[in-house]
């Protein structure tokens, strides 16, 4: 259990501000995450890592020379934002193109594939490289949908040996892709981990049973059986990886056992001695292996193998020397400590955006953002129950993820109704906020589909149902198209899509705006409870889809809990008052007049 921490949400950030301070001579701070501290040649490949917090040394503590030049930092377990990935990637690129690389996760997908596009946008070369070595996640005929675990660590050094050597962007680019095919690796738990300020862990185990197959942000294993001994569980390990050998396979390994966190040294050391004994016996060379806590997660019971089946090339780069904080291979002469040029602090287009706003459309922003208040007290309400229901079959975190991107979303749009904004900036300001502060997949979704209902509401004087009907549908393709989740997946989708159609639907019938919310909501919460029957095919819960049946989607179900909140409230605005002192404060944003009720 972590024991050690102020305030459990600051965790993660002021974890890695005492990384940093601890080492100054390898990493410098940067607004979502680190670079390197000494100089960079001119025109070498960026090679920038990252994900959730949680696991050291990935991914700040692989952040040196002959590995990675970045490392964006989310929150614990938790993918950092595209606004991060995009400030460390700008500050890390020295002019030879960025190479994204990172764990096949939906959330870093969806958030560093924003980052790519807008750097790509900028005229900076940027490509990705997806880790995808965890066999237990997908079987081999689906291996593009494995998640990424141990295997962060052979493609991001091979990488980054690569950058070091003067690759351009191409070879880089190639030998990662090479490097994750060639790379397999498989994981064992033998009890949960422990989130800052929780007092149980996400998942247990049963005393004298082992999980197989476990993620790295806490995600249970697909399987339990008996607790094997040391030579059994070796023998299972090696016989897995070797079943699921790439096809063009040589005879010469790079071993990694890794612990996650709990499992130390002594006994690791036992059990790499019987692996390594199995593999030369399978007729295997193993290569400069590797045994430590080189991926972990948080103060995890568990471990995993994880086999590379080099080739002249990659053997060459594995090999190659690299210094880090976490991770040491060969001698590397000293580097001169780098000056860093700070980014550019873009120009603030807010207050020349509130500085055209009338007092009706300022009135509007405020109910905005009034909405915004009932979203996170839906929220605040229901965040242990979430976490519950997504520890089933995920990580435990979708009630922490939305507990910051919404109150992060809600503290924007209070900050800029107060300086009288319009919808439109009350709700752009609410997306970015909420993407930046949550990260994860519902970050991304929720942030996007915020900042896409306000660009199609505009600044207005007066909203009519027709303008609802496109901000709802906005929202909507939003989310379906950066998810590209379909119905039937159990995600968010299945309740917000009967939610929109409910919607538009009634609006199309004549019905008035908060009737047709009222109706829309019916059709989100039926479709939510529905979602038990399905079977998850997108996210962190698809591995374990077992394990979901009979236990509705976390995120269709806090996507109803928040429309159900929102309708509430706003029908509450539709009743008479007799008499208008009694009027909660936060309804003053109603004052806008009519038009906001159409």
């Amino acid at each position: 259990m972590t024991q050690i921490f102020d305030n459990p949400a600051d965790f993660a950030e002021e974890a890695l501000d005492g990384f940093v301070a601890a080492n100054r001579g390898y990493v410098a701070r940067v607004d979502g995450g680190v670079v390197r501290s000494t100089e960079v040649p001119a025109g070498q490949v960026a090679v920038v890592v990252g994900g959730g917090s949680g696991h050291y040394p990935a991914f700040a503590g692989l952040v040196g020379p002959g590995l990675a030049a970045g490392a964006v930092c989310g929150n614990i377990f938790t993918s950092p934002s595209a606004g991060q990935a995009y400030r460390v990637a700008k500050a890390a690129n020295a002019g030879g193109g960025v190479l994204f690389s990172y764990g096949n996760y939906a959330g870093d997908v969806i958030h560093f594939g924003e980052a790519q596009q807008r750097l790509n946008a900028e005229g900076i070369d940027t490509r990705t490289v997806l880790v995808a070595d965890d066999i237990a996640s997908a079987p081999r005929d689906q291996i593009e949908k494995r998640r990424g675990i141990a295997g962060d660590l052979t493609v991001f050094k091979i990488a980054g040996a690569a950058a070091e050597a003067g690759l351009d962007l191409d070879a880089v680019e190639r030998l990662a892709v090479r490097a994750n095919y060639r790379t397999r690796s498989l994981g064992v738990a033998f009890d949960g981990c422990t989130l800052p300020g929780a007092t149980e862990p996400l998942f247990h185990v049963p005393a004298g049973q082992m999980a197989l197959g476990l993620g790295i942000h806490g995600e249970p294993g697909i399987a339990e059986q008996p607790m094997p001994t040391a030579s059994e569980l070796a023998e299972l390990l090696v016989s897995r990886l070797l079943q699921d050998k790439p096809d063009d396979a040589g005879n010469r390994v790079v071993a990694i056992l890794n612990g996650l966190g709990r499992v130390k040294y002594e006994e690791l050391f036992l059990l790499f001695g019987k692996v390594e004994k199995l593999l030369t016996t399978a007729g295997l060379t193993v290569v400069e292996p590797e045994c430590g806590e080189l991926v972990t997660s948080l103060d995890m019971s568990g471990l995993s193998l994880t086999l590379l089946w080099l080739d002249e090339e990659l053997e060459r780069y594995w090999s190659a020397p690299a210094h880090t904080p976490g991770f040491r291979k060969g001698t590397m002469a000293g580097r001169e400590r780098r000056t860093r040029v700070e980014l550019a602090v873009p120009e603030d287009v807010a207050a020349a955006e509130v500085e055209g706003t009338t007092a009706a459309a300022a009135g509007l922003g405020r109910l905005a953002a009034a909405v915004l208040a009932q979203m996170q007290d839906a929220v605040v309400e229901h965040e242990t129950e979430l976490g519950r229901l997504d520890a089933i079959a995920g990580d435990g975190d979708h009630g922490i993820g939305m507990r910051r991107g919404v109150d992060a979303a809600a503290a924007a749009a209070r900050d800029a109704s107060a300086e009288g904004a319009s919808v439109q900036r009350v709700l752009t300001a609410a997306g970015e906020a909420w993407s930046e502060r949550a990260g994860g997949t519902s970050g991304a979704l929720w942030g996007s589909a915020l900042a896409a209902a306000g660009r199609s509401l505009g600044t207005k004087d007066l909203y009519r149902g027709e303008d609802a009907a496109v901000a709802v549908a906005a929202f909507a393709d939003a989310v379906t198209i950066l998810g590209k989740a379909e119905p039937g997946d159990k995600t968010m989708v299945d309740a917000l899509l009967p939610f929109r159609d409910a919607f538009l639907a009634a609006l199309d019938d004549g019905t008035p705006m908060t009737r047709a919310l009222a109706a829309a909501v019916t059709a989100a919460r039926q479709a939510a409870d529905a979602t038990a029957s399905l079977r998850p095919l997108k996210g962190r819960a698809r591995p374990l889809a077992d394990k979901s049946l009979g236990h509705p989607d976390p995120g269709a179900v806090s996507f109803a809990l928040i429309a159900t909140r929102v309708s509430d409230y706003l029908d509450f605005l539709e009743q008479p008052l007799p008499d208008s002192r009694l009027v909660d404060s936060r309804l003053a944003a109603s004052v806008a007049g009519d038009g906001a009720r159409a």
